[in-house]
């Protein structure tokens, strides 16, 4: 009787993405440069990358040549996204398989609006992926900046969220960063500018990651990463370092679903007189009482309403 053994294709997981070439590290560290099969492209996914960096895929050597191709995604536990910018209808997957996100804001050079931190929080809340918000550069913050940055931290930390105040120059609160990430996957996101790649240095400096230059004319950070790229910590976990964002348009979110993406609004809603309540111009609205009485942050409440325009 003849047995047969059927070869598993190794799995590995997608540390680099180009556009149209992936490196991909199996599980004995070995990254290899691979390619998508032609059919991967064609399952319909509304999306301008089909594999993220993060995917865990099923990929085999290509026949007489050095380089590999990608047969499977597998299954993935999360995904952040964004609206793409130049396709209003697809998505570009930012980053998969990620235990935490960071978000990188600034107060100055440049400042992170509370929209674009509070529309990554949505997605993240979306996807059940946690985000811990650092508030880099408070080496150079005057006064005024510092009491911005203590009431922005007061509101997101009584939310839930993590936050709190860290200086890639001098060091400060990197300890504290390090002992969150530690055996983790973390992906790093923010503005151009607020020193992502300086703060991963600091946190790793065997990385050596370029860091790039604040533009004197519009306090502008200038993309020094331009692809998202996995890298392994000396101190144990993998971070995941992306391009600057410019803007962070939501994508394939339902406006009847919005308002559970805000922690302080889901507490709250099942309050609300009519089920239904779009917390906008229904009357005995829970959500709108609360504002009134200071209990949500009127400037959180503001970013809903935006984005329920959008």
């Amino acid at each position: 009787m003849h047995r047969f053994f059927v070869q598993k294709m190794p799995i590995g997981r997608v540390i680099k993405s180009t556009g149209s070439w992936y490196e991909v590290r199996d599980d004995a560290g070995q990254v290899s440069q691979c390619r998508l099969r032609g059919k991967i492209r064609l399952d319909g996914l509304r999306t301008t990358n089909p594999v993220a960096v993060g995917d865990l895929v099923n990929f085999e050597k290509e026949r007489d040549k050095d380089t590999c191709v990608i047969d499977k995604i597998l299954p993935r536990t999360n995904v952040i996204v964004r609206k793409s910018v130049n396709l209003s209808k697809e998505s570009h997957i930012i980053a998969a398989n990620v235990d935490q996100a960071i978000l990188v804001a600034t107060i100055a050079q440049p400042r992170t609006s509370t929209g674009f931190i509070d529309r990554f929080t949505v997605t993240a809340e979306a996807y059940h992926i946690p985000v811990i918000i650092v508030f880099n550069k408070c080496d150079i913050y005057n006064d005024e900046q510092n009491a911005m940055a203590e009431e922005l931290m007061r509101v997101y930390n009584g939310i839930g969220y993590q936050s709190f105040m860290i200086s890639a120059k001098t060091g400060f609160n990197c300890d504290r960063l390090e002992t969150i990430m530690k055996g983790k996957i973390s992906m790093f996101s923010g503005h151009s500018g607020v020193g992502k790649s300086a703060l991963v240095n600091r946190l790793d400096p065997n990385l050596d990651i370029r860091v790039g230059e604040i533009s004197d004319v519009h306090e502008k950070g200038k993309h020094t990463t331009t692809f998202a790229q996995m890298y392994q910590l000396g101190f144990g976990g993998y971070i995941i370092d992306t391009p600057g964002i410019k803007e962070f348009a939501l994508f394939d979110m339902e406006k009847e679903t919005l308002a559970q993406r805000f922690p302080e609004m889901r507490a709250l809603m099942h309050d609300c007189r009519f089920n239904n309540c779009t917390h906008l111009h229904e009357p005995h609205c829970a959500i709108k009482n609360a504002v009134e009485q200071h209990l949500i942050a009127d400037w959180r409440y503001e970013n809903y309403c935006n984005m329920m325009d959008d």
